[in-house]
């Protein structure tokens, strides 16, 4: 299994680049890939800030390359949750923190704006300090 990085990624799913694009396709369909959580992570950030990606967008591109057959991502239900919360409105990466938090009494944020979005959704209790 080969780990890929989000550049790969990113170049799979917009296929924006002739060289590169045909490349990391040729790869991901071919051979087994193994995706972090580190790079759905960056992914999601740079189709959103570089390319203007709507959540919704960017989730249902996560979700189709993460279904791929040669495709393993880490924590694929964490991640799925993550997705499913981002289109909500939350923030991708808070999501992902809440998600990991899990079993925790609280999650601890200057962030108000993700306090109440995590409010909205019942689960961990995010407090401000």
């Amino acid at each position: 299994m080969l780990a890929i990085d989000t550049n790969v990624v990113v170049r799979y799913v917009t296929g924006d680049h002739p060289t590169q694009s045909a490349r990391a396709k040729a790869v991901i369909d071919s051979e087994d890939v193994f995706v972090c959580t580190t790079v759905v992570l960056e992914t999601e950030w740079v189709l959103r800030s570089a390319y203007g990606f709507a959540p919704a967008r960017i989730a249902g591109v996560l979700r189709a390359f993460a279904g791929l057959p040669h495709v393993t991502v880490e924590n694929p239900e964490m991640t799925a949750l993550a997705l499913e919360w981002a289109e909500g409105g939350m923030d991708f990466a808070d999501a992902l923190h809440l998600t990991k938090a899990a079993g925790c009494e609280a999650f601890l944020s200057f962030d108000r704006r993700f306090a109440r979005a995590a409010d909205k959704l019942g689960t961990i209790k995010v407090r401000v300090p």
